[in-house]
């Protein structure tokens, strides 16, 4: 009788860098990011469309925040990721592994058997950042993760609207795992979705706190709709935070301060 053989699990990643965090509740630490490859959205204003399909090869960066990156070919296996995280993974530099993408719930069999190993290994925190869409695939990691970034996706802005998934993400999300909101905001904004958005993170808590992250606008060459998406006013963004506060005790506003300082 032959033995049976149970094959590594691998994933198709985009880039694994560290950088400086520049959005949500992490915003300025550095982190440890993993970009995992594959988006089910298609947002108006992504900045990351390459990720939506699975490039051939991934950028590796061999030494922490110098951007000397190498070429690998995709799929990666588990045991050659856990080796490129503890390469960047020197002594007091990370604050936390950002899991992006990308979706990075797309790959969620994969990180079952990848988040207890590098958890373990590296001895850092663990943040998702997802599209907040897929709460059945959340539930089977939810265990592994220390914090969760959840982009709320407004139909005026994103083109995408899951209300109901959102609900049930942020439901499983909160009080076991350190829980934020973003909401990308630009001029186009319906002010009655983004009061429906506050009502629905007040139903979950009125404590969670949320992000108001005003667009950064795209190169004509870089936008995926006809019509382009452009930040919002200053008084629009005024208008919109005291409407949300009505509901919720956190409520912020910070652009993408990673642009800012000209990280990746």
């Amino acid at each position: 009788m032959t033995a049976k053989t149970t094959a590594e699990p691998t994933a198709r990643l985009v880039e694994v860098f560290s950088a400086i965090q520049g959005e949500g509740l992490n915003v300025g630490t550095r982190q440890i990011f993993i970009r995992f490859a594959f988006c089910d959205l298609r947002c108006h204003f992504c900045d990351s469309a390459h990720t939506w399909n699975a490039p051939d090869t991934c950028r590796i960066e061999r030494s922490p925040g110098l951007r000397d990156f190498e070429n690998h070919l995709n799929p990666v296996p588990l045991h050659t990721l856990i080796e490129w995280v503890q390469r960047q993974n020197l002594p007091c530099l990370h604050d936390s592994i950002s899991l992006t993408g990308g979706e990075p719930l797309l790959h969620a069999h994969f990180l079952q058997e990848f988040l207890p190993k590098v958890r373990s290994l590296t001895g850092l925190p663990i943040y998702l950042e997802s599209g907040g869409h897929r709460p059945e695939q959340l539930a089977t990691i939810l265990p592994h993760l220390d914090s969760v970034g959840m982009d709320l996706k407004l139909k005026s802005v994103s083109g995408e609207s899951h209300w109901q998934a959102h609900s049930q993400f942020l439901q499983l999300c909160y009080p076991h795992l350190e829980t934020f909101v973003k909401i990308i905001i630009s001029n186009s904004t319906d002010i009655a979705e983004l009061e429906h958005a506050a009502l629905l993170v007040a139903d979950v808590s009125p404590e969670i706190p949320v992000y108001l992250q005003p667009v950064t606008p795209l190169a004509a060459s870089e936008q995926l709709s006809q019509t382009p998406v452009l930040a919002p006013a200053p008084e629009q963004v005024l208008t919109w935070q005291a409407l949300m506060k009505r509901f919720l005790k956190q409520v912020r506003v910070v652009p993408q301060t990673h642009k800012m300082l000209n990280q990746l």
